[in-house]
């Protein structure tokens, strides 16, 4: 049995020559994977009952390992990343999110999936998403003093690719912004994924550090590409997610966006990142689009953080926040309220890291009677999106800590299960209240990631390497 090796390097020469129908292709693939995941049938094999469990040891150095074991039904795979994240030596064995034995936790697991989903369309059948003001001609001031100090503004636009309102114009890096350089802080997990065909042969042996990002955003898009309005993209962090995130939003849908902007508190990163987006081999995804970015010792900070997450149609947050990027009220007011967006949380990965603040969560599921005099605000609709419900409940810093319960929260793939039932014959969905509320509500989506993404993704990229001659393969491994 031929191995290929794919190191980091072969990965992301192969990601970056992907086209927009490859990543279509691959999303399918995945989206059909975490369907399977989300229907409870041990027949299909990517079913979540299917999953082996996942383990994590803490190191004396504040190292932490974890284990992430998949499988498919016909094939196996593993994946092990490391962080120093500072935790307390130890070891722990992943358990259910609910008591009882394990057949009796699936089946509770399922049941709750389904009354969310029930839910969820009972209150879609009166959802009233509200007008909103144009936001397609985004004005940013322009600040005139450097970072730090008092600055006078007017109502000209951000220059392109501008950092804190000031060009960027120091040397040019090549790592295309999302591989910081060595010194740099990068809170990225490094490791490995093995797969294995259905003999339990190992074939491949893929770099996880690139794969990881990758796979996350390739999920979180799924929900980005059935969006109505995506004029005005707002991405929290500089670093690999945060690229990848955005790299596949303009692959995907570039013709629609007009603007980015990225908030980092690093300035240095945000200004690497931002050279290297408009560097001549990346025009081709980019396109006319305006970049900018501002990092948090920036004067002026607050007042055009509140601006960007106003005008955002969509929000990633990509980043390790132990702390809410944002205060809640600028999107849980009456002015936070007047448009439905997109909001993506996937760099919080311990049940004490928070990216969203809690009181967002907690007004997306207290559902409330509609009000007269708020007509024009988005409804709520009383759920939040995660990819793994067992995984969330336990992981999720934002469900945690803002005691959001299993039936409101419903999966990725339970979603997609739903839209795959009621379309009709002619390819459309019947759920339009659903669809309504996909389409242009409030949606907010928690990814804690899952090994099932690493072991699909993972898989589909290995043949694509092959088939272009990259990576390393040793024969009779």
């Amino acid at each position: 049995m031929p191995l290929t090796i794919l190191s980091g390097s072969n990965l992301r020469e192969l990601l970056h020559s992907l086209t927009r129908d490859e990543i279509r292709t691959l999303q399918r693939n995945l989206s059909e994977a975490l369907r399977e995941y989300s229907t409870g049938a041990q027949d299909k094999g990517c079913s979540a009952t299917y999953q082996p469990q996942r383990t994590a040891i803490t190191r004396q150095n504040g190292c932490t390992t974890l284990f992430m074991p998949a499988t498919t039904g016909q094939t196996l795979g593993i994946k092990m990343i490391s962080l120093q994240d500072g935790g307390v030596a130890g070891c722990q064995v992943e358990k259910s999110g609910y008591d009882g034995n394990e057949s009796d936790s699936g089946s509770r697991r399922r049941a709750s999936n389904r009354n969310s989903v029930a839910s969820l369309s009972s209150e879609m059948s009166d959802l009233s998403v509200g007008s909103s003001q144009d936001d397609g001609g985004s004005v940013s001031p322009t600040v005139t003093t450097g970072s730090g100090g008092n600055s006078s503004t007017d109502s000209s636009t951000l220059l392109s690719g501008c950092v804190n309102q000031q060009p960027v114009i120091a040397n040019v890096s090549k790592t295309l912004g999302a591989w910081p350089g060595a010194g740099t802080r990068d809170t990225s997990p490094r490791g490995s994924v093995t797969l294995l065909d259905g003999e339990s042969l190992p074939f491949a042996l893929i770099n996880a550090h690139e794969l990881t990002a990758f796979r996350t955003a390739l999920a979180s898009l799924m929900i980005f590409n059935k969006r109505k309005k995506v004029r005005t993209l707002l991405v929290f962090g500089a670093g690999t997610q945060a690229y990848w995130h955005i790299r596949l939003a303009m692959t995907l849908r570039g013709d629609e966006i007009r603007r980015v902007y990225i908030v980092n508190r690093s300035f240095d990163r945000a200004a690497k990142l931002l050279r290297d987006i408009y560097l001549p081999e990346n025009s081709d995804w980019r396109g006319d689009v305006k970049f900018s970015a501002v990092s948090s010792d920036f004067g002026d900070f607050d007042r055009i953080l509140k601006e960007h997450v106003r005008k955002a149609d969509a929000i990633f947050c990509c980043t390790p926040s132990s702390t809410p990027l944002f205060p809640a009220e600028f999107l849980t007011s009456r002015e936070g309220r007047q448009k439905g967006r997109l909001i993506v949380a996937v760099g919080s990965y311990k049940s004490h890291m928070t990216e969203l603040h809690p009181d967002i969560l907690r007004d997306e599921v207290d559902i409330q009677p509609p009000h007269r005099h708020f007509h024009k605000h988005t409804r709520r609709s009383g759920v939040i999106i995660v990819d793994s419900l067992d995984a969330a409940i336990k992981e999720a810093g934002e469900i945690v800590q803002a005691g959001v319960k299993p039936n409101q929260l419903v999966e990725l793939g339970e979603l997609l299960m739903v839209r795959h039932a009621t379309l009709n014959e002619d390819g459309q969905s019947e759920e339009k209240s659903l669809v309504d509320w996909f389409e242009k509500g409030n949606v907010i989506y928690k990814s804690v990631g899952l090994g099932l993404m690493d072991l699909v993704t993972g898989g589909d990229l290995v043949q694509l390497a092959r088939a272009r001659n990259l990576g390393t393969t040793v024969e009779d491994f």
